[in-house]
């Protein structure tokens, strides 16, 4: 089964960019959501709006507040996302190949 987001979760996730060196992700939901395991490569997460989330990653889950106009680097990994606040979340992710 692929891991990637479009296809995990292709109501979430649209691919918006892409050449032979970065592929950009658009991600949007609403409160309540999560997200199917999925997998990310090395990327850039740029917030475009505020939102919190709890990501299992490894077993683990951790709550992620996040801010809007925020870029933050993201090493590769596979994770399950959930929004846990009262706001949509919107973000473009810029993932390395």
């Amino acid at each position: 089964m692929s891991q990637d987001p479009t296809e995990t979760d292709g109501d979430l996730y649209a691919t918006i960019f892409e050449n032979e060196k970065v592929r950009v992700l658009e991600y949007r939901d609403t409160p309540g959501t999560r997200t199917h395991k999925h997998h990310h490569g090395d990327s850039l997460m740029v917030t475009l709006s505020d939102f919190q989330r709890e990501i299992t990653v490894a077993g683990s889950t951790r709550p992620v507040p996040l801010a809007a106009n925020q870029v933050q680097w993201l090493p590769a990994q596979d994770h399950v996302g959930h929004n846990v606040g009262t706001t949509d979340t919107h973000v473009l992710f810029v993932e390395l190949k």
